[in-house]
């Protein structure tokens, strides 16, 4: 591929990042108007009724004001139970009209930290702090995220328009175009890893353009990545560690903090941990010895700025002073605290935050590097000498929202696109320490070429003597279909869903099934279904002892997670053969690889044998 076809595919890519854009965007506003605001508050998209609590000054001189999530529905929800508020995402305010209607605010805000249900958000001036204080039955909703497409544009004409330098001669590397270069470096002996993980960060020591450490599913993907940053660190000074989600940067942080790296994590951790917490940006900023003279001289200029004594000359000279001293004194401190870490860790979208202005790193890490989009990996490339990717494009890609851009090639990742054009920067991890044997055989052999193999310790276990390890059970019922935003539901498969895990239970022993803390995954691709599983089993007196240990959740919600004992619910059960989004491999793979002991997969056989897949997956169950 010619530099001028590796522009030309940069640039398809910007225009189906606009419609995905636009998708979104649309979306946003069909949520806004149409969905019932109780709907929205169990979907975790919206709050309400809120309060506000108190209104300060932060380390990094933003005004924000608490808000206390006040609704009872949360604890009677029959949805998805996670909230999609997070650091760094945008909000909107509304009040509650005569008519029932939200009337949203025309401002708005951005959070800066969210604790179960407590969140603390940004607000633009004190005005608005009163607007929200004298508003009785307030709310609060996600807004239209505006600033990550445009930074993910922003970074992709740079990617376009690099003539030379590091950004071009990445470019011609991850097309294909230019071979990827290796350094010559001896072996490095880590006996606590594997073979393959060893081979791995020696891959990632040698990269001098890039390198992908492929882990599947329980082959301990993680473990090597932390590994390969902390030789990396042997030679490099400082590194950066991205992920598309601040979920999965918070695993990898903690990951390294265990080790004993130190960390600058830019943003707030997405799950609330003192430990993480204190190596937050903003903690470690107001924990610096310069902070309290930077606070004294912010507190002045505000006061000055509020006050109209003296004359106005003199009032704009004093603030032109502290204001020079105290961007002074940000500086020093921002300084400090990259000098004295070895990794720094954000969001893909977080390595543009204005903390990272000027930053370089000579290795950039991407981990769940499968589930970013293209655009998204280019706005922290741009800070990277060479890249190494890790994650596994046979498992959860990119959520999208629009089907033509997704069609059009807007979910091939940058990890897939170096995947096929430097295939020998890649390594698969072969060792899983997951699943028994027989459940992981089938994904083995139709995702990964039957290169996977299971570590002695877990081949063989089982919940009880000769189980049998996969189990496929027969659903006649037909599926029903409850309206677009819904999806499809079919009861009847998950009452015989519940009657064989109730019925399993009992064959293992409630007494033992407790005692030895086994725990259950239930999972379904459609949203409605695990709706209806969670209701059925919150109102079924049987399984009252087990409900903390049963986890309901689509395929989505499972990603990285692992349990004993795993159920899908498949759903799909029509005359026609259609499966719907079930066709995309991935999630069954992802679903499937969940269980450690157990997996039992409910479905019709009718619909599904219309596929290869479901129907080979039938036979080799069969065959056991």
């Amino acid at each position: 591929m010619s530099d001028a076809k590796n522009i030309q595919y940069l640039q398809k890519l910007r225009s189906l990042l606009l419609m995905e854009y636009e998708a979104e965007k649309e979306d946003f506003r069909l949520q806004s108007e149409k969905m019932p605001l109780a709907r929205k508050v169990r979907r975790g998209i919206c709050w309400h009724p809120v309060s506000v609590g108190r209104s300060y000054y932060n380390s990094l001189n933003q005004l924000v004001v608490e808000i206390h999530n006040g609704s009872e529905a949360l604890d009677e929800s029959d949805e998805d139970p996670d909230t999609a508020f997070e650091y760094g995402k945008p909000i909107q305010f509304f009040a509650i009209k005569a008519d029932g209607q939200p009337a949203y605010f025309n401002w708005t805000s951005t959070i800066s930290y969210v604790d179960g249900r407590r969140m603390v958000a940004t607000v633009p001036s004190s005005g608005q702090v009163m607007q929200l204080q004298q508003t009785p039955d307030l709310g609060v909703q996600l807004y239209f995220d505006e600033t990550s497409y445009k930074t993910m544009l922003h970074a992709l004409d740079e990617a376009i328009g690099s003539k030379k330098g590091r950004m071009s001669d990445l470019r011609a590397v991850f097309s294909g175009d230019q071979e990827a270069r290796k350094l010559t470096i001896s072996s490095v002996s880590m006996p606590w890893l594997n073979d393959s993980q060893q081979q791995a960060v020696l891959e990632v020591l040698r990269a001098k353009d890039v390198a992908v450490v492929h882990g599947p599913p329980g082959t301990g993907k993680t473990t090597t990545l932390v590994e390969a940053i902390c030789e990396t660190l042997h030679r490099e000074t400082q590194v950066l560690v991205c992920a598309q989600s601040n979920t999965a940067v918070d695993w990898i942080a903690e990951k390294l903090v265990d080790h004993g790296v130190s960390v600058l994590r830019i943003g707030n951790p997405s799950r609330v941990n003192d430990k993480m917490l204190s190596f937050t940006y903003e903690r470690q900023f107001e924990s610096h010895p310069d902070y309290p003279e930077l606070w004294s001289i912010r507190k002045a200029i505000r006061q000055i700025r509020d006050s109209r004594q003296g004359s106005s000359d003199s009032r704009h000279q004093k603030l032109a002073r502290l204001r020079e001293r105290a961007a002074e004194l940000e500086m020093r401190i921002s300084h400090a605290l990259f000098a004295e870490t070895r990794v720094v860790a954000c969001t893909l979208v977080g390595a543009a935050n204005k903390i990272m202005v000027g930053q370089k790193f000579s290795t950039l890490f991407i981990d769940e590097a499968a589930q970013a989009l293209e655009p998204a990996c280019w706005i922290a490339i741009r800070r990277a000498g060479r890249v190494i990717l890790a994650g596994d494009h046979q498992q959860l890609p990119p959520t999208i929202k629009s089907y033509d851009a997704m069609q059009q090639g807007l979910g091939r990742t940058l990890m897939q696109r170096i995947v096929e054009s430097q295939p020998d920067s890649v390594t698969l991890l072969t060792m899983q320490y997951r699943m028994n044997e027989a459940i992981m055989r089938f994904p083995s052999e139709w995702f990964y070429e039957g290169r996977l193999t299971s570590h002695p310790s877990v081949g063989h276990r089982s919940v009880i003597d000769y189980d049998q390890p996969i189990v496929w059970v027969e659903s006649d019922e037909p599926e029903l279909f409850v309206g677009e935003s819904h999806g499809r539901i079919n009861k009847a498969e998950a009452d015989l869903l519940l009657l064989h895990l109730e019925g399993y239970i009992n064959k293992v022993g409630k007494e033992r099934f407790l005692e030895d803390r086994l725990d259950v995954g239930i999972i379904s691709p459609y949203r409605v279904q695990t709706q209806y599983l969670r209701q059925q089993i919150r109102q079924r007196p049987f399984f009252k002892p087990f409900r903390n240990a049963i986890t309901v959740q689509t395929v989505d919600g499972f990603q990285g997670q692992e349990r004993d004992l795993i159920l899908i619910s498949l759903v799909r059960s029509n005359e026609h053969g259609q499966i719907g989004f079930l066709s995309d491999l991935r999630r069954m793979n992802v679903a499937m690889t969940r269980a450690r002991m157990k997996l039992i997969i409910f479905g019709n056989s009718k619909t599904l044998s219309h596929y290869a897949f479901y129907r080979k997956l039938i036979e080799y169950i069969q065959s056991l």
